[in-house]
């Protein structure tokens, strides 16, 4: 009896890193995350490594049931880190930087809700867009209905399907602003799971249009001039915050402190500029704003959360192409040690 290991990494591609797999026959009916072993790859093929010194390695972090393959037999999809071959975390490696931050401020229980927005592309323009042309503006796109709307739909509902199936915390999907632009989220759960499962629904996402013939792009600005760019909005709580409104502040705050903005944003996904311009639904890429259910802010407080004087936050800077491990990681070391020393006085 055999099972199927899709082992999935992160490559060191630069502005943007790719997504890269490939597949271990293991012996047995199933295997527990501890019982995968490390494996090894060619570094050298993914911006990661010399040729002469090409070996890298891959350390399973993350599991759960490949649902295009056979989940019944057993066949898993493997999230890994990479390390070089002593063990250590390649410089490419952002999980490798968020454990220990996430670790420690565990005890204030922060949890994140990401919200990915992305494009399909049929050849070299979006789906729903005429050959050498332009659709209707934008405006009945966004959760519309209809098939002059509404575009690659049977694909999402597949990718919908293949995220439950492998066990993810998919929360939602709608279509967005533009044609063929659509969003998945994922959430709330901690900062490794909401990264490691984003990662996860990322690569579930491109392998399942490859079945359509159609490509999923990350791209924050896919389409230039009057149209809404692709962003990955990260709405996050700690447990004061869910508790009390001083700690919405707190938060909300501390992201504007000094040079916290501009340390934020230059990791917030490459092309930033292009997408966070002050026009459709974005603030300035370099002006630090908060405010109560305002989508022209750098972070958003909802409504709702205004009224019950409780609940999270919506940083609605990352683009689409954002590293996870990384914008989890900015955003609980600000927010986290601002409440905790907020906590002390």
């Amino acid at each position: 009896m055999t099972f199927k290991a899709e082992y999935i990494w992160i490559d060191g591609t630069e502005p943007t890193a790719k997504l890269r797999s490939k597949t271990k026959i293991m012996a047995g009916s199933a295997a527990a995350l501890d019982e995968l072993p490390i494996w090894g790859f060619d570094g050298s093929s993914t911006n990661q490594a010399v040729g002469h010194a090409s070996d890298r390695v891959l350390k399973p972090v993350f599991s759960c049931p490949d649902p295009i393959r056979s989940p019944e037999n057993g066949d898993v999809l493997v999230m890994c880190e990479v390390l070089n071959i002593d063990m250590t975390p390649h410089e490419s490696n952002t999980r490798a930087l968020l454990r220990p931050v996430a670790e420690q401020f565990a005890g204030q229980e922060p949890i994140f809700g990401i919200e990915q927005e992305y494009t399909f592309f049929d050849g070299d323009r979006p789906l729903g867009f005429p050959v050498g042309g332009f659709p209707a503006a934008q405006g009945g796109y966004y959760c519309g209905v209809g098939s002059d709307e509404i575009f690659g739909r049977e694909i999402v509902e597949k990718h919908l399907d293949h995220c439950l199936t492998a066990g993810l915390a998919i929360s939602g999907i709608n279509a967005e602003v533009m044609p063929g632009q659509w969003e998945f989220q994922v959430g709330p759960v901690p900062p490794l799971d909401v990264a490691d499962q984003l990662w996860i629904a990322r690569w579930l996402l491109y392998r399942t249009a490859e079945d359509f013939n159609v490509s999923a792009t990350l791209d924050p600005k896919p389409v230039k001039g009057d149209w809404n760019g692709a962003g990955a909005h990260t709405n996050f709580s700690t447990k004061a915050m869910r508790e009390g409104y001083d700690a919405i502040i707190t938060a909300c705050e501390s992201l504007g402190e000094g040079s916290k903005p501009m340390d934020h944003v230059k990791h917030y996904g490459a092309g930033i500029d292009d997408r966070l311009t002050g026009l459709h639904e974005t603030a300035p890429w370099n002006e630090y704003s908060y405010g109560v259910s305002d989508r022209g802010a750098s972070v958003r407080i909802p409504w709702q959360v205004e009224q019950d004087k409780k609940g999270y936050i919506e940083d609605r800077r990352p683009n689409a192409n954002v590293d996870p491990y990384v914008v989890t990681r900015l955003v609980v070391d600000t927010c986290c040690t601002a409440l905790e020393k907020a906590d002390q006085l």
